[in-house]
């Protein structure tokens, strides 16, 4: 009875919240089974406006229902119609009563009755609606989460720098009279490095399809730093699978190059480290560019002329934590002139976590 319960809130937030088919289909189906438990001779889901699902017998009483649905949102409280609150011109009609219990301020759920309803119906009533009350506010909790997941990528995508972007073009437009085969190349290499970035679907991705932009990136910044950029890869194969949040490794990387070498003179490495530990895949960007102040980090300050700076490493960070768990977050480590080494954890099945191709 627990799955059917938790199935009607789910159904009631879909059809609330999205009146689409699908929604209304799947709340059909619950309310269909729920009549059964409730021991009504109907059952009827209803927003503020009209009845959303029906089942059972009665279904003609629903200008009714919804008055005393109205009154049961607006009030809070259960409303229990006798006969005399339930006239029909239907001489077969075998409805005497009905329970209309609140669904929160999202509309009620109401049990017909063949006769005046007694106290186990009233009772029964309410603790369904009780309970499918607790999974529309979880249902929506979840759907504010994916929400707020969502906003954040966009703010992740919209932080692609101008000057990458710029930087990135000019070092192509470098090439085309020069080499135009390495020119055809890396505009090749920018289309899908954007197109990763840009994609419209799948809040997962796996380290394979991560790894595989990281790389895009690498190979345009190194057409502009030359020999200046160096990177060393140990990636253990058996971790490739693993999913992971969307952009939850490439930022790291791009500060890495854009704030830890590109002011540091002479070479720079950028390494990254991807291994196997057990339940776990533990990753690791490291540079050893100009570094920052510990504290500064740790304030979620940035100095004025990074602004913006450390603003990747926060996004992910709380992307992790959401998706995986406190212990989950990013480790920093990092000092003025040693430059910085980030780490995470990622479980390597955790759920809810479905990694899908790129798009």
């Amino acid at each position: 009875m627990g799955a059917l319960l938790a199935g009607l809130g789910l159904a009631v937030f879909a059809v609330v919240r999205l009146q689409g088919r699908r929604g209304i289909a799947t709340a059909t189906q619950a309310v269909r089974h729920l009549r059964t438990l409730v021991g009504a001779r109907g059952l009827a889901v209803t927003d503020t406006t009209g009845v959303l699902a029906f089942d059972g017998v009665g279904e003609h009483h629903g200008d009714q229902v919804l008055a005393a649905a109205a009154k049961a949102v607006t009030t809070g409280r259960a409303t229990v119609l006798g006969i005399g609150d339930m006239p029909c011109d239907q001489v077969d009609c075998v409805i005497r009563g009905a329970v209309v219990v609140p669904l929160r301020s999202e509309g009620a759920l109401a049990a017909l009755s063949d006769r005046p309803p007694a106290p186990g119906l009233v009772q029964a009533t309410r603790e369904t609606g009780r309970w499918a009350s607790a999974q529309l506010a979880l249902a929506e909790l979840d759907n504010s989460r994916d929400r707020l997941a969502r906003a954040e990528v966009r703010a992740l995508r919209a932080q692609i720098s101008p000057h990458f972007i710029y930087n990135a073009l000019t070092a192509i437009a470098s090439f085309v009279r020069t080499d135009p085969e390495r020119a055809r190349e890396l505009i090749l290499e920018f289309a899908e490095f954007t197109r990763y970035s840009f994609r419209a679907h799948g809040e997962f991705t796996t380290l394979a399809e991560e790894l595989r932009s990281i790389d895009r990136y690498l190979t345009i910044e190194r057409a502009r730093f030359g020999e200046r950029l160096q990177v060393k890869l140990q990636i253990a194969p058996e971790v490739l699978p693993v999913g992971l949040p969307f952009l939850c490794l490439q930022p790291l990387v791009e500060n890495a190059v854009r704030h830890g070498l590109s002011r540091k003179p002479g070479v720079g490495t950028v390494s990254i480290i991807a291994h196997d530990a057990g339940a776990e895949c533990h990753l690791t960007v490291e540079d050893d560019g100009v570094g920052m102040d510990p504290a500064v980090l740790g304030n979620g300050a940035d100095e004025p002329s990074d602004a913006g700076q450390h603003v990747g490493l926060s996004n992910v960070d709380e992307r992790l934590r959401s998706v995986f768990g406190d212990q989950f977050g990013l480790v920093v480590e990092t000092a003025p002139g040693a430059g910085t080494k980030v780490s995470m954890r990622i479980p390597k099945f955790h759920p809810g976590v479905r990694a899908g191709r790129a798009a």
